[in-house]
């Protein structure tokens, strides 16, 4: 399991290893979410890069619109 220290400055090294599995780059933005005690990185991708990606997703048991909030 990667681990990092946060700095004086309250900065953080993402390890060599977890930067290269999820191919992150220099400048790269992470949005970051706190619930329950954990802290969730999660990278922002371009929409060209997302496009397709649910392609043949089974659709069954999804809520219609009268359903959400």
């Amino acid at each position: 399991m990667a681990q990092t220290v946060v700095s004086s400055k309250y900065q953080i090294v993402i390890p060599k290893e977890i930067r290269n599995k999820l191919d992150l780059a220099k400048g790269q933005i992470l949005q970051v979410i706190a619930r329950d005690g954990v802290i969730t990185l999660i990278p922002d991708r371009p929409l060209e890069e997302l496009r397709g990606f649910v392609k043949g997703i089974n659709d069954e048991g999804l809520r219609d619109k009268e359903d959400r909030l």
